[in-house]
């Protein structure tokens, strides 16, 4: 490790180290970009399915609910715009659909402009969880990014956003 890098070792740096013994020709820096990535998701994904759990709703489920929260008022979309924005299937977003409907979260009813089509709206009680649940997750991720100052948290969510950019 060089001076200017932190000294605090994590379980990539081992897996890092593991790889120059038996393959000192690899560069591993991207192994150590994305291992932490895929661990930092993991670790996360487990902190805010766990504060979204006292609302009644799994990571999946609150997706759905904040998707319509964001499309404003009267929070509506139709099962496809739903899908495309979330990257499921048909049948990923039936069941999540499904199970919000059963809770009274959201509403499916006909789309006026469309016979065939359905239209996906949030209830009251589903404003009400979503909203809640929001608050709950930020303060989640707040607290994940405790140790960094906000110039620190600007620069690597520009960091993040540029690599996300490169991937498309």
């Amino acid at each position: 490790m060089t001076e200017d890098r932190p000294q605090h070792r994590d379980p990539v740096d081992a897996i890092i180290d593991q790889w120059a013994a038996v393959r000192p020709d690899l560069d591993t820096k991207a192994m150590e970009v994305f291992g932490r990535i895929y661990r930092l998701s993991r670790t996360m994904g487990d902190r805010m399915e766990k504060a979204y759990q006292p609302y009644g709703v799994s990571r999946g489920e609150f997706d759905v609910l904040a998707t319509l929260r964001r499309a404003g008022e009267p929070y509506t979309l139709s099962p496809r715009q739903l899908s495309a924005t979330l990257m499921l299937t048909t049948g990923g977003m039936t069941g999540r659909l499904d199970k919000l409907e059963k809770a009274g979260l959201l509403r499916r009813s006909p789309d006026p402009h469309d016979r065939r089509g359905l239209q996906v709206t949030l209830t009251d009680k589903g404003l009400d969880i979503i909203d809640q649940a929001v608050g709950a997750g930020l303060a989640v991720q707040t607290q994940a990014l405790a140790s960094m100052d906000a110039e620190q948290a600007d620069q690597l969510a520009d960091l993040l956003r540029e690599l996300l950019r490169e991937s498309d």
